[in-house]
């Protein structure tokens, strides 16, 4: 085996790995693995693996994020994807509410997509200036997606911060920096309340904004 052929083979096996783990793989996450998705042989070889296995390399974001997913449904992998989408669903109530803070605290006009930098520290001090963006962080940091416990907004919002990069929705590229970027995971967000906005009828907003305390621990 030639040692191109074997540095294709040990690039497409870690993605293969990624993938199945669940990640979600973009430019800002990992660029070199979302290159090589995007060149339609590297796709081909990591589909016909993943095909083996009843799985499939999804997209979202017109093609700018990329997951797996199942190539065929029966009822085992149902009652995975109605799990998994249950878990999404829970999580959109915080996790809109914490983009629509970020969005006028920043005095943004669209939401937060792929590879647009959050500077934590000139956030905090606009929610910290602002008595309803004070209300609101505290509101939203208290749910079990974040699950605070605190009454002071520096500890809510680096919590709120932390458990965002866990979750895969933001990356922190420089440790000794407060400089967040966010994933395509987010984009991949916007598709899910997309989907459930258009087939049920929900305004997500609307919903966030109502939110009632027992959705709060």
């Amino acid at each position: 085996m030639s040692d191109a052929t074997q540095t294709v083979l040990v690039g497409t096996g870690a993605l293969i790995e990624l993938l199945l783990k669940g990640e979600f793989i973009c430019r800002t996450t990992n660029e070199e693995g979302w290159r090589a998705l995007k060149n339609n042989s590297t796709r081909e070889r990591v589909e016909a693996y993943l095909n083996q296995i009843n799985r499939t390399v999804a997209s979202a974001a017109e093609g700018d994020v990329f997951f797996c997913g199942y190539l065929q449904l029966g009822d085992s992998e149902r009652k995975v994807i109605s799990s998994q989408f249950k878990d999404i669903c829970q999580a959109l109530i915080p996790l809109v509410e914490w983009l629509v803070l970020v969005q006028e605290a920043s005095g943004q006009d669209a939401p937060l997509s792929e590879g647009a930098p959050v500077r934590l520290t000139e956030l905090q001090s606009r929610i910290e200036d602002t008595p309803a963006f004070r209300e609101q962080l505290a509101k939203l940091s208290q749910y079990r997606l974040f699950g605070s416990t605190s009454t002071n907004s520096d500890a809510q919002i680096k919590l709120v911060f932390k458990r965002l990069v866990e979750l895969g929705y933001l990356v922190r590229p420089n440790a000794e920096k407060q400089i967040y970027i966010a994933t395509g995971k987010l984009d991949y967000l916007y598709e899910v309340i997309r989907f459930i906005d258009e087939t049920e009828g929900l305004s997500l907003e609307a919903q966030a904004e109502t939110a009632t305390q027992r959705d709060l621990i």
